[in-house]
């Protein structure tokens, strides 16, 4: 091989392998202990690592290894279970994405307004109906692409091709895709990464101004006898002598030892709260990446649609998308604090 294939080589065998360290770890720390201990968001982990292996090890290795077997890329088998395997895992991760971005939303926003009260998407059953409406989503968009995926005969062409009956189809089947699987999940990731972000800050920006409060030393002064008992006392005191000593008494030792001060508002949080926000901050760093990557990934799939020649532009595709499946599920483990070794 050549210089230039040696490297792509080698970045696509990094990306290959560190994705499946990295998703298969995903998905064994999320694995939940017993059947009690089952959350929506260990389940939502587990079906992203599942999504992103499909493409690590039935898309990106085979690609790897096709360099060294050149026969693999010819042919038609190999290139439409190819384009199967990477349509259904993209969509469903993007799909996956989406719904993990709206349940820390939920988590983040909708918990705080409602005093730590579970939110919608802790429903397993609403989960799997979700998941299972993405899966059957992204089979439907799959399946077409092993009947009209191969490559060009003459060999000239070094990725695959797609062959649909009419330009009017395939540009209908584009547009369907791009809508559904590609800007309806983007729209949703970007508004709950906003609502995440806008409350990451405010709550940031609170717990400043708490901080500052306790810093000046402010306290509140000890509560002196309301004027309306002090009234009352003063009533009653020309009528029993007893009750004016026993309620002066009550006086002077209210005087003497003042109610405590409300303490000081302790910075410290709750630890599940703090947990929260942690979560929350890793699934703003993966939508921040997120939209970096598949904006152009979307940007660099119109263009090769239409020029579809252009070698650069696939693979440019292909390199984008294998770094999101790369990078995304660290970032994910860093964020619920399971990013060690500790397996079991």
């Amino acid at each position: 091989m050549e210089v230039q294939d040696w490297i792509e080589s080698s970045i696509r065998a990094f990306f290959c392998f560190t994705g499946i360290i990295g998703n298969f770890w995903l998905g064994l720390r999320s694995l939940p202990k017993s059947r009690s201990q089952v959350r929506t968001g260990d389940i939502l982990f587990i079906n992203l690592a599942v999504s992103n292996l499909i493409t690590n090890c039935l898309v990106d290795l085979p690609e790897f290894l096709s360099h060294f077997v050149k026969s693999w890329i010819t042919s038609p088998v190999y290139c439409g279970l190819t384009q199967f395997c990477h349509e259904i895992s993209e969509t469903s991760s993007i799909f996956t994405t989406m719904f993990i971005s709206m349940y820390w939303h939920q988590k983040l926003v909708g918990s705080i307004k409602r005093g730590g009260a579970s939110v919608q998407m802790d429903s397993l059953r609403l989960v799997a109906m979700l998941l299972g409406a993405s899966w059957s989503v992204a089979l439907v968009f799959s399946t077409p692409h092993i009947f009209i995926a191969e490559h060009d005969r003459n060999q000239s062409f070094e990725v695959c091709e797609e062959h649909f009956p009419t330009p009017a189809e395939k540009k209908t089947f584009d547009a369907l895709y791009l809508t559904l699987a590609n800007v309806v999940p983007i729209i949703g990731i970007t508004y709950a990464s906003i609502q995440i972000a806008i409350t990451l800050l405010r709550s940031q920006k609170r717990i400043n101004n708490q901080s500052k409060g306790n810093r000046s030393g402010t306290n509140v002064n000890p509560p002196s006898v309301p004027v309306a008992q002090r009234a009352e006392g003063t009533s009653q005191r020309s009528l029993e002598s007893s009750r004016v000593a026993c309620s002066s008494s009550k006086t002077v030792k209210t005087a003497t030892n003042p109610p405590k001060p409300v303490q000081q508002t302790q910075v410290r949080s709750n630890p599940s709260s703090n947990n929260q926000i942690r979560a929350a901050k890793s699934v703003l760093a993966v939508a921040t990446i997120f939209l970096f990557c598949w904006f152009t990934h979307l940007v660099l799939r119109i263009y090769s649609s239409f020029n579809l020649r252009s070698v650069l532009a696939v693979k440019l595709t292909n390199f984008i998308g294998a770094s999101y499946l790369c990078f995304v599920p660290y970032v994910y483990l860093h964020g619920v604090r399971k990013l060690n070794c500790s397996c079991l």
